[in-house]
């Protein structure tokens, strides 16, 4: 009886070892970038920016462990720490992803409590670019760089906590919503957003979010559609299209933006394969009346393994109107470098290639 108990207890010691161990995971993306860029300040200013050359850019690379533990029999601790890093270099140390402490319950779903991707992603899969153009981009133009311009983005929001609805029977949504408090965004304002993917495992998805006080100053609401033409017919081709509505705070006008995107599975290799194409379009970059952006993008994948993944892409960025900040070389009275802002027109063609290796 004694030699059985002891088993016993060496098992459930190890099982409960085991359900606490973190997972080890991350990706290092080193890409070869040629780089065409050019901004021309309007009158009275004189700025111009010119970048012609060959970039090597870590992009999106990360480390980072995750894992959960029982903490009774409907509910377990959730945790992870996900640090981004430049492995090419071009900055040291590490910084903050999605960084957060939780519970996830069986009946009132899953609380994150930290730095937490915004809701808006939570409806985001539209976007297919990778590499250089991998998210929808910058809103401006600063420290001297010439860079792609698009609508804004989800952004990771510190001091906040994100609830996951668990799911329901018998109904096809995920349902999410945000709180973040008024030191997280630096507007003196306590920011929320909620999210709704709709997704019956049919091919077709649809969302609708709302944001405010978040990733900008204001509000933002945005809505997206996604069909899986492989479902249906015979065509391994995924489309999806993204709209978005920002209302900035003291903005002249709304900024309105559009994505359009299509990747499709390509058969005749040794390995998986795709192709994909991306539109974006910005009317009202940041709010400002005539501030408009088109990008298009178009690019491939090849998995030598589920895990390895090499990548070519070629994009134009094209912005008239936009805002540059630019180091002004004078220091205020606490002996930070001012920057003086411009506006001008923005141009900026990649073409790149890359090797992604996730782990």
């Amino acid at each position: 009886m004694k030699k059985l108990l002891l088993a016993t207890a060496i098992a459930a010691l190890s099982v409960s070892a085991a359900n606490a161990a973190p997972t080890v995971y991350g990706k290092a993306f080193l890409a070869a970038d040629y780089v065409n860029a050019d901004f021309d300040a309007y009158a009275p200013s004189t700025k111009q920016y010119n970048e012609d050359t060959v970039e090597i850019n870590s992009h999106a690379s990360r480390i980072g462990l995750k894992g959960s533990e029982a903490m009774t029999a409907n509910t377990d601790v959730i945790y992870q720490l996900e640090y981004g890093t430049r492995i090419d270099g071009d900055k040291n140390g590490f910084t903050n992803r999605d960084t957060f402490l939780g519970v996830n319950n069986k009946q009132f779903g899953e609380f994150r409590v930290g730095k937490n991707q915004s809701s808006l992603a939570r409806i985001d899969n539209v976007v297919v670019n990778q590499g250089y153009f991998d998210n929808l981009g910058k809103t401006n133009n600063d420290d001297d760089l010439v860079q792609a311009l698009n609508m804004a983005d989800s952004n990771r929001i510190p001091s906040s906590i994100i609830w996951t609805a668990p799911k329901y029977d018998g109904l096809p949504l995920q349902l999410s919503a945000m709180y973040s408090s008024d030191d997280a965004n630096g507007n003196d304002n306590a920011g929320f957003g909620v999210a709704a993917l709709f997704d019956q495992g049919t091919g077709f998805t649809a969302g609708l979010a709302y944001d405010k006080d978040q990733n900008i100053a204001g509000d933002i609401i945005r809505g997206t559609a996604t069909v899986d033409l492989g479902k249906y017919m015979a065509a391994p081709v995924t489309l999806g299209a993204l709209y978005q509505v920002a209302d900035y705070d003291g903005g002249s006008s709304k900024e309105k933006g559009l994505v359009i995107s299509g990747e499709m599975g390509l058969t005749n290799f040794a390995r998986p394969a795709a192709v994909y194409a991306q539109y974006n379009k910005t009317d009202n970059l940041e709010g400002f009346n005539d501030a408009d952006t088109n990008q298009i993008v178009v690019g491939g994948k090849y998995f030598y393994k589920d895990n390895i993944i090499a990548h070519a892409y070629a994009g134009m960025n094209k912005a008239d109107n936009v805002n540059h900040a630019y180091n002004s070389g004078v220091k205020n009275s606490y002996g930070d470098f001012i920057y003086n802002n411009v506006r001008g027109d923005a141009e900026v063609f990649v073409v790149g290639t890359g090797l992604e290796y996730k782990f």
